[in-house]
């Protein structure tokens, strides 16, 4: 019996990630945490997909209607739903903290230097 672990058990613990993996652990304005796992080749919608599709239980009073209001702000940036975690150098083998807002728009990426 102690060896054997349900799949409540299994989902109730953190997400950690392996060496080829992205973990993600997202931070909501109530500060309210859930981590979860990613491939590096995931883009950010399907991150924000994901996440919709399996909203954390501790985060039922914070629910959203679509995934397409979901936005993940790294380093003080809102990030655009075509980048791959990859492409935008989140570390593999790591958990990375980045913010899950709602809004209905992005704003766009500031063009320095122009």
């Amino acid at each position: 019996m102690e060896n054997e672990m349900t799949e409540t058990a299994k989902l109730n613990q953190p997400a950690v990630p392996n060496k080829d993996q992205v973990g993600l652990k997202l931070l909501r304005i109530s500060g309210a945490t859930h981590s979860f796992v990613f491939l590096p080749s995931d883009t950010i919608s399907d991150v924000t997909k994901h996440v919709f599709d399996n909203w954390p239980e501790e985060w039922t009073e914070d629910t959203v209607e679509e995934h397409g209001v979901l936005r993940l702000i790294y380093q003080g940036r809102f990030l655009h739903g075509k980048a791959t975690l990859g492409a935008l150098k989140i570390p593999s083998g790591k958990t990375t903290i980045m913010h899950l807002v709602s809004r209905a728009t992005v704003p766009e990426p500031n063009a320095q230097g122009k």
